[in-house]
């Protein structure tokens, strides 16, 4: 059953078993954020800064296709957590089969699409004419290789909402590695250009999806379906469904806003996109512990309601503000200190205006983190605690914002305006969520209330 990695987070201090799951996965997040930033790093010193600006003018549609991937596959392992946390490893097996073939029948349909329409969409995204064609060589190959991410993300996640927020960090480490040489191979050495950097992206994840595989195989029978457990049922179907596309659509929902940013700011110039595309790497990774306290109380709250204890879910979302709310303070003090240094690693030192513009970028999005904290905290909490359409809702509200700096005024004030988009979401957000929270709570107090009184 894989025992020794497994994690209940049904008992025990919440700060240190948030804390103590949160830090494995975080470094897991790291190093995928690190070989993102390596990707961006190599082409923008090798390949110039129309090949960066190329790169970054993919951004927003690769975070609405890959961003659904991700989510579904979040949403589709809540449902484990939760029979994980009643033990029930029957009912457990019985989603892990179903999601299975969820996942593969959602990737091969979205990566037809996606390929076929590629092109098309950067044309209405008004991408630059000088870069349109290694944005096209770049995205493709990413979107081709959605099955090894849907593989990767899909596993990882079963693992997590067993408690293992450790083994996934191995394989990711192992994957970052394994594309930095391919990075170095595929451009420096056999100059494959935008192309050679998404390929290596993509068979660094497939390889960490395999690792994963190869150890679920191994070491976690719990996870291994019987052969009735790979048949669609409807039950379980709409169940995950339910779980899986509000978080896709969470995540896709809010790249709708990112894509009308995305194409306002293409419309400056591909100088203002490089900017933004450093400025984006960089807070990015620098934000990578919100998303694993977000990651995080998924868990925690998909544990906690399964094992009926709905005390606890106030308790772990005070200590998460608490942590989240102090590495706000602390990547704000750092960023001021050396954002432009920062920024130089992927442009020249001579690029001084595309410096300027993204320590810009990084300083007014840094004030606004904790915000971002909470966004990521109350959401997958919410999740967790099986209310996944209130993530879809919260996602409505960024996307809004997003539109709305985009279309209103980055036209008017420029990049400055493009630099205030994302903040003004997470408050919009923010306003939703925290209220959401509690009425999801009193929802669920109310359901144990009336089981009790009819058992």
């Amino acid at each position: 059953m894989g025992k020794s990695t497994t994690k209940d987070m049904t008992s025990g201090s919440s700060m240190k078993l948030i804390l103590g799951f949160a830090v494995p996965l975080l470094l897991g997040m790291l190093f995928q954020q690190f070989y993102g930033l390596v990707d961006t790093m190599i082409v923008g010193q090798f390949l110039g800064v129309d090949a960066l600006a190329a790169v970054g003018a993919t951004g927003s549609i690769n975070f609405l296709i890959v961003g659904f991937c991700q989510g579904i596959c979040t949403g589709f392992a809540l449902p484990v957590a939760q029979r994980f946390g009643a033990r029930d490893y029957e009912g457990l097996r019985k989603y892990v089969g179903n999601s299975a073939v969820l996942s593969v029948i959602f990737g091969a349909v979205i990566t037809v699409l996606t390929v076929v329409f590629c092109r098309g969409i950067l044309q209405l995204m008004r991408t630059p004419s000088n870069i349109i064609d290694l944005s096209y060589h770049y995205i493709v190959v990413i979107f081709a290789g959605i099955p090894a991410i849907i593989l990767y993300n899909l596993l990882s996640s079963y693992l997590r909402s067993l408690g293992d927020s450790f083994t996934p960090v191995v394989f990711l480490i192992i994957a970052a590695v394994l594309n930095i040489g391919l990075d170095l191979l595929f451009i420096v050495v056999f100059h494959w250009g935008v192309f050679g950097a998404a390929f290596a992206t993509v068979v660094s994840q497939a390889f960490s999806g395999v690792l994963c595989l190869f150890l679920i195989m191994k070491k976690f029978e719990i996870l291994h379906p019987k052969k009735d457990d790979w048949r669609l049922d409807a039950f379980y179907v709409k169940y995950l469904c339910l779980m899986g596309l509000p978080m896709g659509l969470q995540y896709s929902i809010t790249a709708i806003g990112s894509v009308i940013l995305q194409t306002a700011v293409n419309s400056l110039g591909s100088g203002a996109v490089a900017a933004m595309t450093a400025g984006s790497r960089i807070s990015m990774f620098v934000v990578c512990p919100f998303d694993a306290l977000g990651s995080t109380m998924a868990t925690y709250g998909g544990q906690n309601v399964g094992a009926g204890k709905l005390k606890r879910l106030g308790e772990g979302l005070r200590s998460a503000i608490i942590l989240g709310a102090a590495y706000s303070v602390l990547i704000l003090l750092v960023l001021l200190v050396f954002g432009r240094n920062l920024v130089c690693l992927f442009v020249k030192s001579t690029e001084t205006a595309v410096i300027a513009q993204a320590d810009q970028f990084l300083i007014i999005n840094a004030i606004f983190y904790i915000f971002l904290a909470l966004v990521n905290i109350v959401r997958f909490l919410i999740q967790g605690m099986g209310f996944s359409g209130f993530a879809v809702f919260a996602g409505v509200f960024e996307m809004i914002a997003r539109a709305l700096v985009g279309m209103v005024f980055v036209p008017v004030f420029g990049f400055t305006a493009a630099c205030f988009a994302s903040p003004l979401a997470w408050i919009f957000a923010d306003c939703f969520l925290i209220p959401a929270f509690f009425h999801c709570r009193n929802k669920l107090k109310a359901i144990g209330s009336q089981n009790s009184q009819t058992s």
